[in-house]
């Protein structure tokens, strides 16, 4: 039976990546008050899954934890950086984010594009000071820039379009969240790996886990998206098919949209077994995505 809780290990993993990255934050030299900002974006809670699949990716393989946090909050600073920028009236205008202000409407919208700013840079600067390994610091540099730039053409199909000729409403669908939600998602997973030392096929082990996860989690949302209240979310709900946007419900509707996660589900449960019991987590972390209500 899939878990209707994150697993065990989520709770301790969660712990860490939030000490970590409040160290991080405390150490960076900013002006006050775009600290204040960048504080307010990066530290106001949220599920933290991009940074916990990066530890749980490295201990997967037999890394330690202490190897991939520093990858683990890069990649974290990435998404906060992302989340800030897409919240502003020029893109999706939203203006609740986890059940708090969004960071436009809490400090004002140069605030929050700066606050973005930083976030988008420090990522690259905290893993070339704290990743002693040449070879290692590269690829985690080159890997989180690559997913970082797919990430934005993904929310520039999603805002202002663009797609090549030809492709169906579920080609275009899929090739928006595979960039801008999956492409992070199977990045946390792949610096996981390389932070780990992983071989060669461990790290496509963990690259289709991602791939098959970070397109999971978008599917999910869609559903969340037209079922669930935004007080219970902690964000506007039905805000894609009030903007016309293609959803996987509004294409294959909801019934087919829960079918394709679980095939989406068992697909990253596969993908992992050959790792053997240290990917216990990882599976039952799939699992939980699958059914998981906000």
């Amino acid at each position: 039976m899939s878990p209707s809780a994150p697993p065990a290990a989520y709770a301790p993993l969660l712990a860490s990546v939030d000490a970590y990255l409040a160290r991080v934050v405390a150490e960076i030299d900013l002006p006050a008050n775009l600290a204040q900002a960048v504080n307010y974006s990066l530290l106001q809670g949220g599920k933290r899954l991009r940074p916990i699949l990066v530890l749980l990716s490295c201990e997967a393989i037999g890394g330690r934890e202490e190897q991939a946090l520093p990858a683990a909050a890069a990649i974290e600073m990435i998404h906060a950086f992302s989340l800030t920028h897409d919240d502003l009236p020029a893109m999706d205008d939203d203006d609740l984010r986890r059940g708090q202000p969004t960071c436009h409407v809490r400090f004002g919208q140069a605030m929050a594009i700066l606050a973005g700013d930083a976030l988008a840079t420090l990522p690259y600067l905290h893993i070339a000071c704290h990743v002693a390994d040449a070879a290692t610091r590269a690829r985690l540099i080159e890997e989180l820039s690559g997913a970082t730039l797919a990430m934005i053409a993904g929310q520039t199909l999603d805002t202002l379009g663009g797609f090549a000729d030809g492709l169906s409403p579920r080609q275009r669908l899929e090739l928006t969240h595979r960039s801008k939600t999956g492409a992070l998602i199977r990045c946390a997973c792949r610096l996981g790996a390389i932070a780990g030392g992983a071989t060669d096929s461990q790290l496509a082990a963990l690259t289709t886990y991602g791939e098959s996860i970070g397109l999971l989690f978008q599917v999910v949302d869609d559903i969340l998206d037209v079922t669930q209240s935004a007080e219970h979310l902690g964000k506007r709900s039905n805000k894609d098919h009030a903007a016309g946007k293609l959803t996987y419900p509004s294409i294959l509707g909801l019934e087919e949209s829960r079918q394709l996660a679980a095939c989406l589900c068992q697909q990253g449960i596969e993908a992992v077994k050959p790792l053997g019991g240290e990917a216990q987590t990882l599976i039952e972390l799939c699992q939980y995505m699958a059914v998981r209500t906000k």
